[in-house]
């Protein structure tokens, strides 16, 4: 009987939501290839160098990726008989791209130029750095996997989904605004095609999909003002195409590893954002699993560490990680065809060389609503799959994330190549300008997982577990004292708060050192008032009952 039930069932990995999905997941993922060449060469980096050596290994890691969680899709189907399992999603990390640019790339390559060597001298030293960085973090993933199901016992989904929320509400809906309120015309209309649709579940006219509706109607409506004299729209000029380029393959020759001493001094800042996203892992498998499809969360960092290692040892510089799009990609009636053809589309279009003519004619301001969407959709499902009361802990989480926001455009400027050569710095701001800067930036710097400890810490206290809250708070203090929550310094650096002259950076100066053992002392205060708390007797009698109506 099992085996004629088994017989019959077949997976129904194929939807028209497919199409949907697969344009949200393909672009997000295009565009942070694009994203990762123009803020190199920002900083002077040989063009050809990062498309010839650099994107196909990153690309490479998406298409291993998402290939393999194609496959798990099917594993699940059948182990559960569930016809509508979706895959999860996979792509570039997005805080990566601009983390590992800005500052550890970026920083090398004119560490290089200053050092006497040429463009191209300098170029590969960066190159071997970033595969250090990516290898090692890589290898981090595949350390830490087996422990990421008993975190996901432990912690709360108001911890979980909280900062889930947090990352989609500020990196997902709010950056693409930018783009398409900058061509408000056709912006707007694809967006009001995207969640009317999508949202609203108003079909269009010959039941065409969303995304593919938004494409074409307000694809159209941007071209046309390519046509109009002073609108400021202009038609793509596209770089020359290198066509199957080779040279990443110098990659598999290992000159890289004779660079570990030059990329030892990077990896402090390239940890953390591995770090970010093996929680940000554990949060899309709960996320998932909210949504009905439950993926096993070693699995799915273990897959996560494989495509990261992979894409190191081939040339890549950006991390892969699981995209928190799933509800998202679900409720847009994708199963897993849309990874799929994300791994194929992605993959060639680094190896083959052709990504840059899809970012050039693919107008962003008609596709990235999609992003808007899944940035929405997944902010609701972290409210509706959390407990009623514990909705202030979710809200709470996405604090440290606006934070991030809030510093993402001054970060940029101060950052910008433009000013390497004025005398202009963070340092030359107002004093109270100043503070206020350096409070947001070891807010939102490691935010993820601060947001997640505010938001258990807080739905332990909703639960009367005030003892466990504490412990919580201790925790963050330990994070704190080595920098992997609220580091003072740029891009999220790692630290010992002491040590002898010789281990240089790695020591905080005197300045820096007093305001993170401050955020220890606070942590550590604040731990033990809610540890006291906890013996007061109105606080035991009043333990939460997790089977009362009002949870």
């Amino acid at each position: 009987m099992n085996q004629t039930r088994e017989h019959k069932f077949r997976y129904q990995w194929w939807t028209s939501g497919d199409i949907n999905a697969f344009f949200g997941l393909m672009l997000d993922n295009i565009v942070g290839l694009l994203l990762m060449v123009a803020l190199l060469s920002g900083f002077g980096f040989p063009t050809d160098f990062a498309v010839s050596r650099m994107v196909p290994g990153t690309a490479l890691g998406v298409l291993v990726g998402d290939l393999a969680f194609f496959f798990l899709a099917f594993r699940l189907a059948r182990k559960t008989g569930n016809r509508d399992v979706t895959a999860m999603p996979l792509g570039l990390d997005t805080p990566s791209t601009y983390g590992i640019v800005l500052f550890v790339l970026g920083p090398s390559y004119l560490q290089g130029v200053e050092a006497g060597l040429d463009s191209i001298d300098a170029a590969y030293r960066t190159w071997y750095i970033g595969i250090w960085c990516i290898v090692l973090s890589g290898v981090l993933k595949l350390a830490l996997a087996p422990i990421t199901q008993w975190v996901q016992r432990v912690v709360p989904r108001a911890g979980l989904l909280g900062s889930l929320a947090a990352i989609a509400l500020v990196l997902i809906s709010f950056f693409p605004l930018t783009e398409i309120l900058g061509h408000p015309l056709p912006g707007l209309l694809a967006l009001v095609i995207v969640l009317t649709t999508l949202v609203a579940k108003i079909p269009l006219p010959g039941r065409t999909p969303g995304t593919l509706g938004a494409l074409l109607v307000a694809g159209t409506v941007y071209y046309l003002l390519c046509f109009v004299e002073g609108s400021g729209y202009h038609l793509p000029s596209p770089e020359p195409i290198a066509w199957f380029p080779k040279e990443w393959m110098e990659s598999y020759s290992l000159t890289w590893m004779a660079a570990l001493p030059d990329a030892l001094a990077y990896l402090p800042i390239a940890f953390p954002f591995a770090i970010g996203t093996i929680v940000g892992g554990i949060d899309c498998t709960e996320s998932a699993a909210a949504a009905g499809d439950r993926y096993d969360t070693r699995m799915v960092i273990g897959v996560e560490g494989i495509a990261t290692l992979l894409a190191g040892l081939s040339g890549g510089v950006i991390q892969t990680t699981p995209y928190i799009g799933h509800p998202a990609y679900k409720a847009m009636g994708g199963r897993a065809a849309y990874t799929l053809a994300t791994a194929l589309l992605v993959g060639s279009a680094g190896l083959v060389g052709y990504f840059g003519l899809l970012n050039a004619w693919i107008p962003k301001p008609v596709v990235f609503p999609i992003l808007v969407f899944i940035g929405l959709e997944i902010t609701a499902q972290s409210f509706l799959a959390t407990p009623r009361r514990h909705y202030a802990a979710v809200a709470l989480a996405c604090l440290p994330a606006l934070a991030f926001l809030a510093m993402s455009v001054p970060g940029r400027i101060l950052s910008d190549p433009a000013l390497q050569g004025l005398d202009f710095s963070a340092d030359s701001l107002d004093g109270l300008l100043q503070k206020d800067m350096i409070t947001l930036g070891m807010l939102s710097n490691g935010f993820i997982l601060t947001s997640l400890l505010w938001a258990w810490c807080l739905a332990a206290a909703i639960d009367r577990r005030l003892r466990l809250a504490g412990v919580v708070f201790v925790v963050a203090a330990g994070l704190t004292l080595f920098g992997i929550i609220h580091s003072p310094l740029p891009g999220n650096r790692l630290f010992v708060p002491f040590g002898p002259d010789a281990w240089g950076e790695m020591v905080l100066g005197a300045e820096d050192r007093k305001r993170v053992l401050e955020f220890v002392a606070g942590y550590l205060v604040s731990a033990g008032a809610l540890l006291a708390w906890s013996f007061y007797p109105a606080v035991a009698a009043s333990e939460f009952d997790p089977t009362s109506s009002a949870s």
